[in-house]
């Protein structure tokens, strides 16, 4: 009987032990993004996106060519803005109009649409999955995107964005993007190879700017208009 209690015992302390273990990680997943953010903010630190780090692990490599946001030519910044997050400037981190859009659909039972902001995808990349459980994802998403825009300047959050961005396979951050499609640097880019580099974002294996079909081209010429008239919606970036 001693024997038997003896043995319930050590398995309760064995089950305690791995829950607090099991706890630590949790502790420890939730603080790395909090502290890594404010590491994050000087602009001599250049941060690395959790599939570059894939890319490392699985030995593939990645092609990734800092720069920084000076050096990007404004018309590509003004293109993204208009394509990705016309609030960027003025929202702190989620764009509450486009949420709700998003929650009325899924009550609905429509297909949700799209609300990511830049500051949320920045969050993603950074330190983030981007498959599977993506509704899980965006749940804790959605407080470490305001916690970024709180603490950190909105060039800053442009800045690691298009230095991380994935522009196709292996290949991350703007600079990379521009010399691999177009042969030349960021800060040259021509208003249509912006408009191209944008509208490959949202799906950068399949999409490939410099031989674009009728539908990205299609997509390339309104974000080429808009990004002409993008005036206060890109304050924040002057």
């Amino acid at each position: 009987m001693a024997s038997g209690r003896t043995r319930a015992s050590a398995g309760l302390f064995g089950s305690s032990r791995w829950l607090r273990r099991a706890l630590w990680v949790v502790a420890i997943l939730i603080l790395a993004p909090v502290v890594l953010t404010i590491l994050y903010i000087p602009s001599f630190v250049h941060p690395v996106s959790t599939l570059m780090i894939k890319d490392l692990v699985t030995l593939q490599g990645y092609d990734r060519r800092w720069v920084p946001l000076d050096e990007i030519a404004p018309v590509l910044m003004n293109s993204v803005v208009m394509s990705e997050d016309g609030q960027f400037c003025s929202h702190y981190g989620i764009d509450l109009a486009e949420l709700k859009l998003v929650i009325d659909d899924a009550i609905s039972g429509e297909k949700p649409r799209g609300a990511s902001t830049i500051t949320m995808q920045t969050v993603k990349n950074l330190y983030l999955w981007h498959r599977p459980l993506e509704t899980v994802r965006k749940v804790v998403e959605l407080p470490l995107a305001i916690y970024v825009d709180l603490v950190m300047p909105k060039r800053r959050i442009m800045e690691i964005y298009l230095n991380i961005a994935e522009w196709g396979p292996n290949i991350y951050g703007i600079e990379a993007a521009a010399q691999h499609y177009f042969g030349k640097s960021a800060k040259n880019l021509t208003p249509r190879q912006a408009a191209l580099l944008t509208v490959a974002l949202p799906n950068p294996i399949t999409r490939n700017p410099a031989k674009p079909g009728p539908g990205l081209r299609r997509l390339a010429n309104l974000i080429e208009r808009r990004a002409s008239r993008a005036g206060g919606y890109v304050d924040c970036l002057q």
